[in-house]
């Protein structure tokens, strides 16, 4: 799990994420911390919900509509593990006081993140993929509180790829088949470009390879 280029963004909203979870007294990160988290993040996520008339306060209100604080006291621990731990020891983000365990839902954000990157032909994950790992995943509470305010996988992907300024995958222009030679173009296409011994330079075309031969036997230097 090394190698995880994630932005310096992403690491600020990961933290967040963190501080979310701890500010609702909830013993776990899920879904719905990471989504408050790119509420403060900046970047492209929040430039594409803006655009997409879901305002970081807007999700914000949301998500707080849906989610309602706990009861947890969270006592102080250093370890963080699995998926969670491989990615914050390989970005260099420091470890939190508490261990809060990330949910299958939010870890399966984190890695529908990175697959989104990569089917973008992007060498880092941004807040925009994170925000994408979130719609991807559909059940979630963060996606449905995306989906409530009328984001679709779709139509995000397309804001996202509009503000990056990059072509959608599998989506480049058709180019047309390059046509066919036949045996008689790929003749005529024979150019001979000789140099004489008084310092002419001359361009021949053939038609056929034969003829081209037979100018070249022909010449008596």
């Amino acid at each position: 799990m090394n190698g995880f280029n994630f932005t310096e963004r992403v690491r600020k909203v990961l933290q967040q994420a963190r501080e979310e979870a701890f500010s609702l007294h909830h013993q776990y990160v899920g879904t719905e911390h990471i989504l408050l988290g790119l509420c403060d993040g900046g970047g492209v996520a929040e430039a594409a919900l803006t655009s997409l008339g879901a305002t970081p306060d807007a999700v914000r209100a949301a998500v707080l509509q849906v989610v309602k604080p706990g009861t947890a006291e969270h006592d102080e621990t250093e370890s963080v593990g699995g998926l969670i731990g491989a990615i914050v020891d390989s970005i260099g983000l420091k470890k939190p006081k508490v261990d809060l365990p990330y949910t299958s839902r939010a870890k399966k954000v984190l890695e529908l993140a990175m697959t989104e990157a990569r089917e973008l032909h992007h060498a880092y994950v941004g807040t925009e993929h994170l925000l994408m790992g979130i719609l991807r995943e559909e059940r979630g509470i963060a996606a449905q509180v995306l989906a409530s305010l009328g984001l679709t996988v779709p139509s995000m992907r397309q804001e996202i790829v509009r503000l990056l300024g990059t072509e959608m995958p599998g989506e480049h222009p058709a180019t047309a088949e390059p046509p066919r030679l036949t045996r008689t173009d790929r003749a005529a296409a024979i150019t001979l470009v000789v140099e004489h011994p008084d310092g002419r330079i001359e361009a021949m075309k053939f038609r056929r390879t034969d003829d081209a031969v037979r100018y070249l036997n022909g010449l008596e230097y």
